[in-house]
């Protein structure tokens, strides 16, 4: 069974991954859920088997269920709900004020673009530069 759990949670956080890389800010908030709860199946499987619940009482300690990931579980959800919720409230402003929910290239991503593109340009000038050379002191 936990093995089946461990594939359905790495498929979750797959498409979280697939849906963080998209473009729309709706399927980004989708993408961060998935990823929350992918997270919180892989907690699930590294608790082990299930024991009583870990609580101060007589008892040998083997039969007490771990508590360390229930409580990163925990914390988990928390942290998922503050991101949606956060990404929600931006996206909703990104809604008011454009009527879209695409996420654009700002000038700094436009500016890394073109230097990327004006530095291969000078490598392929330079390699020609050097075939050439090499061309003639072959002569």
């Amino acid at each position: 069974m936990s093995l089946l759990i461990a594939f359905v949670a790495s498929m979750l956080v797959g498409c979280g991954t697939w849906l963080l890389l998209q473009r729309r800010l709706s399927r980004i908030i989708i993408g961060v859920g998935l990823l929350g709860h992918g997270a919180n199946l892989l907690l699930l499987v590294s608790g082990g088997r299930r024991g009583t619940a870990p609580l101060i009482g007589v008892g040998d300690a083997a039969d007490f269920a771990d508590p360390l990931p229930q409580a990163l579980a925990l914390t988990a959800i928390v942290i998922t709900f503050g991101v949606t919720t956060f990404l929600l409230a931006l996206g909703f402003r990104a809604w008011q004020i454009s009527n879209d929910d695409v996420v654009e290239d700002d000038v700094e991503d436009r500016y890394i673009a073109r230097r990327a593109q004006i530095d291969r340009e000078v490598a392929d000038e330079i390699e020609a530069e050097r075939a050439q050379a090499a061309e003639e002191d072959r002569r």
